[in-house]
Parts: structure tokens; sequence; C-alpha cells
């Protein structure tokens, strides 16, 4: 259904040439897939206590305060690190989007491997969107109002979502939640650690393979 009214959204777009609808086709065409993963993931794990509301708070505030601060230190530091530039974008991307769920994790309420999986997805997915509205605004207005490129650009981040941010920040709250589970209280351990750093490089290596493509 999502899909469909995208489709129809953008051919009114294209027909009307009626810029007043630029801002709604970004934002489905940035939020149709994380929402339908999410829900999808929701559905599927056993965090059957974990209310849908809570979930639906992490997206945003995972994605906008994740937005927000890896904007501001990107900004404030990523000048003055050169070549390590790539590896510094995935650091704070990744420590950024952890912030919702380690704030969840510390409440305590929701203890699971299943819920942590959960609210990594959920914080992923919706730092995912946030910045796909703007890769897609930005490739529209530096392509001159190409809507083709506005489509490839929400297609190509649309289709790597799940693999890309949901599942670099899924794995790390994962691996969060499953320790304390093990050791029966708050924990940081090597395996906590390894999974943060996994996390890291595999946004290091789609930020590089990126670069050489642009």
């Amino acid at each position: 259904v999502g899909l469909a009214v995208f489709l129809a959204m953008e051919a009114v777009l294209v027909v009307t040439d009626n810029l007043n609808l630029l801002p709604t086709v970004i934002l489905l065409g940035a939020t149709l897939v994380p929402v339908t993963f999410v829900t999808y993931v929701y559905q599927r794990v056993r965090a059957k206590d974990t209310p849908i509301a809570t979930v639906a708070v992490t997206v945003f505030l995972g994605g906008a305060i994740g937005l927000i601060l890896a904007g501001l230190l990107e900004y404030a530091t990523l000048r003055e690190l050169g070549y390590l530039q790539l590896l510094g974008v995935s650091t704070i991307e990744e420590s950024a989007k952890l912030v919702i769920p380690v704030a969840l994790y510390l409440r305590g309420h929701h203890r699971s491997e299943a819920d942590g999986l959960l609210f990594g997805v959920a914080s992923g997915m919706g730092f995912a969107a946030m910045e796909s509205m703007g890769y897609g605004l930005v490739s529209f207005l530096q392509s001159q109002g190409s809507i083709g490129t506005l489509q490839l650009t929400l297609l190509v981040r649309a289709l790597f979502a799940p693999v890309g941010h949901a599942a670099w920040t899924g794995l790390a709250c994962a691996v969060i939640w499953r320790e304390r589970q093990r050791a029966g209280r708050n924990v940081l351990n090597w395996a906590v650690v390894g999974a943060f750093l996994v996390a890291v490089l595999l946004h290091t290596a789609w930020n590089t393979m990126a670069s050489l493509t642009d």
C-alpha cells in the first residue's frame, strides 16, 4: 500500500510539476522500507512484552538524536582526521545510533536479547530514514530537479538500509542485551566492544565502497 501511494504521489509530481509535493515524495520514499522492516522484525522476534509505542519512539528519537549528534560531531572533528575520515564517520554514527537503545538498556524494563535486536534495528532504521531524506533532497537539487536521480537515490538507500544501518546497530544491541542476560547485570566486556567494532568496520567498508563509486 505504501509503495502504491509513493508511486502515485511521484506520478502526480511529474505530471503537475508541483514542487509542493516534493517533501511528501521524499518522506514516503525514505520511510517506506524502514517502517516496513521494523514492523517485520517486531512481528518476528520474541519481544512480545515490548509496546509498539516504545518501538516507534525508538525509531523517531534514535534517528533524530543520532543524526543531530552525528552531524555536530562530524562537523567538529572530521576536518582534522585526514585519511581517517571514513573510519571517523563510522565510529561517530554507530555511537550516535546507540544513544536511545542504551538509554532503554539502562532503564532495564526490556531485558531479552530480542529486545536489544529490536531496539537496535529501530534506531538504525530511524537514522537511515532521516539520512535518506537529506540525501534525496541534495540529489534532487544537485541534479537540477531530476526526478530520476531522486528515484535512484531513494531506491538504492532503501534497498541497502536493512543490511546497513539496521544490521549494524541491531548486531551491537543484540550483543549488549545478550551479555547482560548471561552476566545477570549490566556489563561492558570484550564481546560488547567487539560487536561495536564489527559494526564500525562494516560501516567503514560500506562508506569506502560508496566513496569509490562516486
